[in-house]
Formats: structure tokens, C-alpha cells, sequence
């Protein structure tokens, strides 16, 4: 948002003008030469770098398969906010900034201020908005798949948009102290209503981010739960494994069960399997004889990952393979006990795997969090306190530098949502043409 028009009292545009802006004539600040060309290279690296990250993300999510999920619409409705951030507004307050006075009119500054508004207000929703889908996949993941549809996800995004015109629009319908027409001396800035700042300071940012916390906190504290509980998992499932070697396997009740020379191990897609024998619940996980590709293979199941073991099959009469995979899978006690092994290594690697996700996720939850506060809250607590005290003036440095940490958010956004993503990095390459 603009903190040029948003750092007075409820007082007329000539007496904010008078009083917060101390010796200067304009409401910009005039800068020497070397700070303005540090300021233009500056700031116009991050417009830059707004637009290409942004636009790499949309690009992505339409031109890379595996990013094409219902999901990463919210996404790309945060990419699209960022990015209309980065060519509606932020060059605008570049000029603004450089030449020290408003110069496009009273009807671009309303347009402007609008925008700005609008724009900013929509990224730290949809920033909510994508809290909210993760909280709900998180603690409700069979539902909440179930619900998570194309039409819900747009419905949702469409309402984000809804809301943000709603907290915008109040100043273009009358509630504000504009004037007519914006002479060389008067500001380019937002009503400075007490009521309208409250409202939209509210709907802007204060609620979404008590409702992000609490959202990240939930996730938090449920993702270091399932920590420590596969912690305690893998700790047994070691034992089990010692346990087990002179047992049945886990596809097995006694000496006879699912066990086997394994010719091969490795992971596959669970969806390319035909079912052909039956499951058993060990732990966390389950291991499932399968066919796949012809061939059958003990298939153990962690969560969404899945592991195989590809089992050698018994020749029959005239070389022909039997038909019902239980019965020729059948072997000795010491290729029971090599399979059972195998099997619980691959469990112990996909939990540590696993575990490892699990780690890195909280870690970018305290990033998502720690960004997102540090680059807003402080022009918020500016934009709430200083209408209710006339007194406090920031200087236009401060109250520059404040409003450019919130644009940096925009510019923040690709990197955060998306850097941790290998299928966004691979997505980035190939649109970049880096290999």
C-alpha cells in the first residue's frame, strides 16, 4: 500500500501538508543525484525481479504437468496479486519517489491508490488462503482431498478477490477526504478517515495474520507430533527387524509367508500396481504382494510412498509361470529371513526420508511466518497509529523505506512458495532454458 498517502492525520490535505512535511515543498523527498540513481537501480531491480519471479510461477503451473494440480491455483491467484503489485503500483511510487511530487492527475492517483489497495490486499489473502488449504490437507487429508475440488478452489479464490475490491473500493464510493483536483503541492494519498483506516487495516492485514498464526501454529504443532512419532516408529521398527529375521515376513503369518529372492528393489508409481493378493497393516506401514508389469513384487507402503521388492517366480510344468503369485512366492526360512530385512530397510529409509520432509516443512512455515511479518507489520502499525496521533510524523525516508518493505513481499512470494518445490526448480529451468 501507499505510505505516502497513508501517513497523516484526519486532517485536510493543505494541513497534513503543513505539518508532516516538515520543510519540505512536495510531499517527496529531493533527493541528491547519487541517492537517486541508487534509489532508480535499486528499486528497479526489484520491480524486475517481481515481474520475472511472478510470471515464472503462473507460467509453471500452466506449462509443466506435474505442477497442473487443483491446489496450485491458489498459487498462481498469489503470483497474479504479486504481479499486478509489481506493474500497477510499484512503478508509479518509483516516480513518485524520484520526483518528489504527484504528476498524473487526480483521477490516476484515485486509480493508483485503488490498485494499490486492491493488489496488496489480495496477496496477504490469498497468503491466508493457502494457509487455510494447508491447515485442512494437514488435518483432514481423506475429507479434504475429497473436497478439494476445481470449483471449491476457484470459488475460494474468486471470494479472496471478492473481499479485497470490498476493503478497497469504500474510498472511490465517498468515503473519503480527497480534493478536486491535485495542485504541485498536494499529496497523492488515501483518505485519512480514522473509520477507513481502522476497517481496512483490519481487513487487510491484523485479521488475516491472526488467523495465519493460528492456522501455522496448528500445522506446527501437529507436524512436530508426527515428528516424534515416526522418530519412535523408525526406533521399533529396527527392533521389529531383529525381531523378525527368523519369523514370517510381513507378508506372511509363519515360516511359509510372502518371502523370496528379491532380484531388484526400487520405487515405482502405486497406481501403475494391480492388487493381486492382499495387505497387512505393520506399524505405519503395509506391505502389499502386487503385479506389476507383469512381475510380482512385495510392495511396502509408507504414508504416500511406496517401496518394491521384486520376487523371482517359480517355474511350473512346460515352463509356465503359475497364475496365483501367493503360491510360487513361497521359500525357504533363510530367503524369508534375506526378504524380511530388505523389506525393513527400505521402511527405516522411507521414514528417515519422510522424517526429513517433515523437518524441512516446519522450517518453512517459520520462513512463510517470518517474512510475511516482517515486511508488513511495520507499515500497518504506521498506517493505524499515525492518523489517531497528528503528531507523529515519520520522515520520508522512513516512510518510503517502510512502504518498499511491504512491496518486498511481492517480490518474496515466488521464492518462498515455490524454492523449496523441485518440481517448480525443474519447471524454472526448463523456462529459462538453463538445461
Amino acid at each position: 500500500m501507499n505510505a505516502s498517502g497513508e501517513s497523516g492525520g484526519t486532517m485536510s490535505s493543505d494541513e497534513y501538508s503543513e505539518s508532516c512535511t516538515s520543510s519540505e515543498e512536495d510531499t517527496g523527498t529531493n533527493l541528491p543525484s547519487w541517492e537517486a540513481a541508487a534509489a532508480s537501480l535499486t528499486l528497479g531491480f526489484l520491480v524486475l525481479a517481481t515481474v520475472l519471479g511472478n510470471a515464472l510461477v503462473i507460467l509453471s503451473v500452466f506449462t509443466y504437468r506435474p505442477l497442473r494440480i487443483v491446489q496450485n491455483f491458489f498459487i498462481v491467484s498469489l503470483a497474479v496479486a504479486d504481479l499486478a503489485v509489481a506493474i500497477l503500483v510499484m512503478p508509479f511510487n518509483v516516480a513518485y519517489l524520484l520526483l518528489g511530487k504527484w504528476i498524473f492527475g487526480i483521477h490516476l492517483c484515485k486509480l493508483w491508490l485503488t490498485c494499490d489497495v486492491l493488489c496488496c490486499t489480495a496477496s496477504i489473502l490469498n497468503l491466508c488462503a493457502i494457509a487455510l488449504d494447508r491447515y485442512w490437507a494437514i488435518t483432514d487429508p481423506i475429507n479434504y482431498a475429497q473436497k478439494r475440488t476445481l470449483k471449491r478452489v476457484l470459488a475460494t479464490i474468486a471470494g479472496v478477490w471478492i473481499l479485497s475490491g470490498a476493503i478497497s473500493s469504500p474510498p472511490l464510493a465517498g468515503w473519503n477526504d480527497w480534493p478536486e483536483e491535485i495542485e504541485p503541492g498536494t499529496p497523492c494519498q488515501l483518505t485519512q478517515r480514522q473509520g477507513y483506516v481502522i476497517y481496512s487495516s483490519l481487513g487487510s492485514f491484523f485479521i488475516p495474520l491472526l488467523l495465519m498464526s493460528l492456522v501455522y501454529l496448528e500445522i506446527f504443532l501437529a507436524t512436530r507430533r508426527r515428528l516424534r512419532e515416526r522418530a519412535r516408529q523408525s526406533r521399533f521398527g529396527v527392533v521389529s527387524s531383529t525381531k523378525n529375521k527368523g519369523g514370517a515376513g510381513p507378508g506372511g503369518s509363519g515360516p511359509g509367508g510372502t518371502g523370496g529372492r528379491e532380484n531388484a528393489g526400487g520405487s515405482h508409481d502405486p497406481d501403475d500396481a494391480e492388487e493381486s493378493v492382499s495387505s497387512e497393516t505393520n506399524h505405519n506401514e503395509r506391505t502389499v504382494t502386487t503385479r506389476v508389469h507383469g512381475k510380482p513384487s512385495l510392495v511396502v507402503v509408507e504414508d504416500d510412498a511406496a517401496t518394491e521388492v521384486t520376487l523371482n517366480m517359480t517355474p511350473c510344468r512346460g515352463g509356465k509361470r503359475d497364475k496365483h503369485p501367493a503360491a510360487t512366492v513361497t521359500t525357504a526360512n533363510a530367503n524369508a529371513t534375506t526378504t524380511t530385512t530388505t523389506v525393513y530397510q527400505f521402511i527405516e529409509e522411507r521414514q528417515r526420508i519422510s522424517l526429513s520432509k517433515e523437518r524441512r516443512a516446519a522450517r518453512t512455515l517459520g520462513v512463510i511466518m517470518g517474512v510475511f511479518v516482517v515486511c508488513w507489520l511495520p507499515f500497518f502499525l504506521m498506517y493505524v497509529i499515525v492518523p489517531f496521533c497528528p503528531a507523529c510524523c515519520p520522515s520520508e525516508r522512513m516512510v518510503y523505506f517502510i512502504t518498499w518493505l511491504g512491496y518486498i513481499n511481492s517480490a518474496l512470494n515466488p521464492l518462498i512458495y515455490t524454492i523449496f518445490n523441485l518440481d517448480y526448480r525443474r519447471a524454472f529451468r526448463r523456462l529459462l532454458h538453463l538445461g
